[in-house]
């Protein structure tokens, strides 16, 4: 006897909400129940965004800073960021470093009592904004974008856009991307497939009628499936605890 040979399992849309409304006690029929599904997905894949840190989503990303101007956007689908350097003379082989820049609250860069003070950038304020429409009663354009950005201090004293002196360079976690179509497979590893089969199911079942004798059931293997998958996506690297020595006497 052997084996398939074949490594490539994976579930699109229509076989995960199929799934997820077998174990919810129904079954998809019509067109409203892969709407309502596929909305219930993309609640589900933003509260695995409060949950933690979703590694497939790390991307590294680059800005160039300009001389005189401190506040720069990120991309739009952006959760946060998770770490950033100063990168000082970029690409230049013998003198490109990468120095540590403090992230600080909105509260520190209030207190600042020179926001525009010129020298190399030690800190950041990152403003995780919606990403959503303004309000047409916003004092901005109606459709105009809360882009998420960073606010650097000092103010960059040197660098142009097409030759920068500092760059910031940071690892960002963005959003999961949309369910998609029923032809789509999911943004997310083969690993969380289960995971996200009876999260799904959970949702649905909470909008079925004969879902509710099920939903204390589905919720503790969705809780289940969370906890295995969550803890199996980590850095496996071992930790290094460095004291900082401004602190040592």
């Amino acid at each position: 006897m052997t084996t398939s040979g074949s490594t490539i399992f994976n579930l699109d849309l229509n076989d995960v909400v199929e799934e997820a409304f077998e174990r919810a006690g129904g079954e998809l029929r019509t067109g409203y129940d892969l709407r309502t599904a596929r909305r219930s997905l993309n609640l589900l894949f933003a509260d695995w965004a409060n949950r933690g840190i979703n590694l497939w989503t790390i991307e590294q990303g680059s800005i160039p800073l300009v001389q005189g101007t401190s506040t720069y956007p990120l991309p739009n689908d952006t959760v946060d960021l998770l770490e950033h350097v100063i990168r000082t003379q970029p690409g230049n082989i013998s003198n490109q470093a990468d120095l540590t820049i403090t992230r600080i609250s909105v509260s520190t860069y209030a207190t600042l009592p020179n926001k525009l003070q010129q020298a190399r950038p030690i800190q950041v304020w990152v403003q995780r904004n919606s990403g959503a429409d303004y309000p047409a009663t916003s004092p901005y354009s109606p459709g105009a974008v809360a882009t998420p950005q960073i606010t650097v201090w000092p103010v960059p004293d040197q660098g142009t856009l097409l030759n920068p002196y500092y760059t910031f360079v940071y690892w960002r976690l963005r959003r999961i991307q949309d369910a998609g179509n029923g032809s789509n497979t999911m943004d997310i590893p083969f690993r969380f497939l289960p995971c996200l089969t009876s999260g799904l199911a959970y949702y649905i079942a909470l909008k079925l009628p004969e879902g509710q004798s099920r939903l204390a059931g589905l919720k503790s293997m969705y809780d289940e499936d969370w906890t295995f998958a969550a803890g199996e996506d980590r850095e496996k690297a071992a930790d290094r605890l460095v004291p900082r020595q401004m602190f040592i006497t």
